[in-house]
């Protein structure tokens, strides 16, 4: 609840109004109380900075201009509202006793450190969520941003849960849809609005590590079907889609953000958790909210359509030209939408910067600020769909370390079957090694590492007597997407291995991510073979509690990691060879 609907908007500063609560830890919108009161709220030292500047400029006559303040803030003392005096009234303290906030005198101040800390847990989930310059401020926990929100229900796709011990993927969609105040100019104003900017958020299980995909919209690929919830709540499945841009996988025919989620499972093979959705007012708004955006030209742009006008060298760019150099993709590279996708992935890393430096967690002001205009620029699904699961979401995500967070577009060639290249392809060569990375969690800025600690883990596993190939027993069945897997592998396995006790056991009970082999403790030395055999990682190997008895096979449940027999499922060596890629901690020059 902001000031204004409070009663008070001409003498409160909502920006002053974030305070600490030392039952809780956690920050709360809370008004500032009257006379003497006031000096025994629990401030940050951002807060206490601000009151005191307010302080002397009441005192000398002169009257804030902030633009929340209605224009209308007095110079003698504030008076008290309605929902103070409720709160005052209040029998007993909130907590403990002696330490609730209006004990003056008892309660034990926190320590600064404390503060700090809690405030770049706060505002670290800002940071996460402001990828691609795009995206969310969400620490909103509090009530009074819920309404900023908007949601959409998609359906039987994403995860119901908020978060989960297990790697998050959130695909973040930037529309070209042409809503808010003068974006009507831009290009189609008709838009319904498609998939133009796409970025797929991999977050590692133990959340040191990110790994950002961009989607070009140009590319070429087919769109499943799926089913939307229409707007008096009724379901309706739209066909799927041959050959087309991935962008018409957003608005075209009726579809929501549920069948772009659809379209980015199908491509990468990564389940799509959630989804973030924004229009051109996020750029706009939340440039503006952290104080302007660093950027570096490699030469001057003076772009008549995207009205970018920039000199040679680092500029701070908020509001229009912040949008303005998003959007060109007449300035730079090869005049096309790759090359502006390399701009954009520079713009987010210095607007993440930005949000960690200490101008902005230290400023109530900027943290409301973005806050809330995070919140009023984004469409979410239903399961994170307030205040308050969009902050778990973010303290899981804030973890992170900028340094490691890594920007890569998915590979591509241009479409062979035009003569004139308006659209691409998927290079299969580079980008399967990628999303197989990207499903095995292997971070790209810690490849030789993790991948260290996997065959360490591999070989640990696998270390010890095989069994001979005709010793091996072995039920498959077929968890995936790829139809015949589970007879493919039988076949396989008995023509070219040896495996002649394997058996077809047609489909498994439910789709599996990722295959998996289940073994007794007496099968070590089968599972051993079996895996060497099928280049399983040692991931894949679950060992059971009790001892196989007679002649009971283990069990291979081939998972949507399974692309065809032969073809090891353990992760690449290396990242491609020649794919690109770009860190969130380093500042980079548009060339």
């Amino acid at each position: 609840m902001d000031a204004q609907s409070r009663g008070r908007a001409d003498e409160i500063d909502p920006a002053d109004q974030w305070v600490l609560n030392p039952q809780t830890g956690d920050y709360e919108l809370r008004l500032t109380q009257s006379g003497g009161d006031s000096s025994r709220r629990p401030t940050t030292p951002g807060q206490r900075g601000s009151r005191r500047a307010g302080a002397v400029r009441e005192g000398g006559g002169e009257r804030r201009s902030d633009a929340r303040d209605g224009g209308g803030r007095g110079n003698g003392p504030r008076r008290e509202v309605p929902a103070q005096r409720g709160r005052r009234a209040t029998n007993g303290p909130r907590g403990p006793e002696g330490s609730g906030p209006d004990s003056a005198g008892r309660r034990k101040r926190k320590q600064p450190k404390s503060r700090r800390k809690k405030a770049l847990i706060w505002t670290g989930g800002v940071t996460a969520f402001v990828l691609v310059g795009l995206s969310t401020g969400a620490y909103a926990l509090y009530q009074h941003f819920n309404s900023n929100l908007s949601t959409i229900d998609t359906g039987d796709v994403g995860n119901k849960n908020v978060t989960s011990d297990a790697p998050l993927n959130i695909l973040i969609i930037g529309t070209d849809k042409r809503t808010g105040k003068g974006n009507e100019g831009y290009g189609d104003k008709g838009s319904v609005g498609h998939a133009d900017t796409n970025i797929l958020f991999h977050v590692s299980k133990d959340r040191t590590n990110a790994t950002a995909l961009s989607i070009p919209r140009d590319l070429i690929t087919n769109i499943p079907d799926c089913e939307t919830t229409l707007p008096d709540g009724t379901k309706k499945v739209i066909p799927g889609t041959q050959n087309v841009r991935f962008n018409t996988s957003l608005g075209q025919d009726g579809r929501n953000p549920g069948c772009t989620m659809r379209t980015v499972e199908e491509i990468t093979g990564l389940k799509v958790d959630h989804f973030m959705m924004v229009d051109f007012n996020a750029v706009k708004e939340l440039s503006t909210a952290v104080g302007g955006v660093k950027v570096c030209l490699a030469h001057a742009v003076k772009d008549p359509k995207s009205h970018l006008d920039l000199p040679e060298g680092e500029s701070t760019v908020q509001g229009e030209d912040a949008l303005a150099f998003v959007r060109t993709r007449h300035s730079f590279g090869n005049h096309g939408d790759l090359d502006r996708i390399k701009v954009q992935q520079q713009f987010i890393g210095s607007m993440i910067r930005q949000m960690k430096s200490g101008d902005t967690l230290t400023s109530p002001t900027k943290l409301y600020d973005l806050a809330n205009a995070a919140t009023k620029a984004l469409t979410v699904d239903k399961p994170i769909g307030t205040g308050k699961k969009l902050m778990s979401l973010a303290q899981e995500l804030s973890k992170v370390d900028t340094k490691n967070i890594t920007f890569v577009t998915a590979p591509v060639i241009d479409n062979p079957a035009e003569k004139v290249h308006a659209t691409v392809v998927l290079n299969t060569a580079k980008s399967e090694p990628l999303f197989q990375m990207m499903r095995e969690d292997t971070s790209l800025t810690e490849v030789k590492k993790q991948e260290k600690a996997a065959k360490s883990k591999q070989d640990a596993l696998l270390k010890g007597t095989k069994a001979a190939a005709a010793d091996v027993r072995v039920d498959v069945l077929n968890g995936g997407e790829r139809p015949g897997a589970a007879q493919e592998t039988v076949t396989w396995l008995q023509n070219d291995q040896g495996v002649l006790k394997s058996t077809n056991k047609a489909n498994a009970p439910a789709k599996i991510s990722k295959t998996t082999l289940e073994y007794a403790p007496n099968q070590a030395d089968q599972a051993r073979a079996l895996a060497a055999m099928m280049g399983l990682p040692g991931s894949a190997l679950k060992k059971g509690a009790t001892d196989a008895e007679g002649l009971q096979a283990m069990v291979l449940t081939l998972g949507a990691d399974f692309k065809g027999a032969g073809v090891p499922i353990t992760g690449p060596a290396k990242a491609p060879a020649d794919v690109p890629l770009a860190n969130a901690a380093k500042a980079e020059c548009a060339k």
